[in-house]
């Protein structure tokens, strides 16, 4: 078996549920490692939570080593407070993966759900009906935030592969990409 290429972990930053889902990538194949979810608990002050997120997002990347480190950019909302609890969290993960000395990119939830789906206002359960079919997932996730987590990784992957036949051309749109690769539409 071919040793994976890259590990990417993604990460859908969340102040109560945080998601995360890591796949390994050999050439243009990917395999789901894991994913999940971590929960904080609503009791806690801020910056305990705050602390489990960094510690928890540094064990998964202690366990699994990635190589890359995506994450999905928070939404402007309405709510200020929301968005600058939202953002913290955010910063405290990619804390985690800069003491890594891993490689962050992050993604705008619109550019995750085109780049999964086709469509950048699609629901979070058409993006893990997409995922479904492009692991073989049997079970719907308790929280869809590990299936968002999911899907930013494999955004990074769709965003930065390469297309092997063809030297090194990126796929550049969602066009380009079901032309190669036709047996991803869904018959």
């Amino acid at each position: 078996m071919q040793k994976a290429s890259k590990i990417i972990l993604g990460i859908d930053p969340g102040t109560l549920v945080m998601g995360y889902g890591i796949i390994a990538v050999t050439g243009n194949d990917m395999k789901l490692i894991s994913m999940g979810v971590i929960k904080l608990n609503a009791k806690d002050d801020a910056y305990k939570r705050l602390e489990k997120i960094h510690q928890k997002v540094s064990d998964l990347i202690s366990i699994h080593h990635p190589s890359d480190f995506a994450i999905e950019a928070p939404f402007f909302g309405k709510n200020v407070q929301s968005m600058l609890k939202l953002g913290r969290a955010q910063g405290v993960a990619i804390a985690a993966a800069m003491q890594y000395k891993i490689p962050i990119t992050e993604y705008a939830p619109k550019k995750v759900k085109q780049s999964v789906t086709g469509n950048g206002n699609a629901s979070k359960e058409q993006v893990f009906s997409m995922l479904k079919q492009l692991f073989k997932l049997k079970e719907i996730p308790t929280y869809l935030d590990a299936s968002d987590a999911l899907a930013v990784a494999v955004c990074h992957h769709f965003q930065n592969r390469t297309v092997l036949s063809t030297g090194a051309t990126k796929s550049k749109d969602w066009k380009d990409f079901l032309t190669k690769n036709p047996e991803r539409l869904k018959k």
